[in-house]
C-alpha cells in the first residue's frame, strides 16, 4: 500500500496495488478506481483536509498539536 498527498491539490491518495485501473466512481469527494473485475486498486480523497478534520472529530480525537 502506498499513500500519497498533494498539498497544492488537497488530495489524499491510497494505492492498493499496481494492477491496471479501468475504471473509476466518485462518491461526493471520494474517487475509487477499479481493475476490470471490481477490485479496488486507488482511492483519492478530495478536499483531504476537510475530511481529515471531520474524521477526526467523527472519532473523538483532537485536532491541536499535543506537547
Amino acid at each position: 500500500m502506498k499513500v500519497d498527498y498533494s498539498r497544492e491539490a488537497d488530495v489524499l491518495m491510497y494505492e492498493v496495488s499496481h494492477e491496471p485501473i479501468d475504471y473509476a466512481e466518485e462518491m461526493d469527494s471520494v474517487i475509487v478506481h477499479f481493475t476490470k473485475s471490481g477490485k479496488p486498486m486507488l482511492l483519492e480523497i478530495l478536499d483531504a483536509s476537510k475530511f481529515l478534520i471531520q474524521t477526526m472529530k467523527a472519532t473523538g480525537r483532537s485536532t491541536a498539536s499535543k506537547s
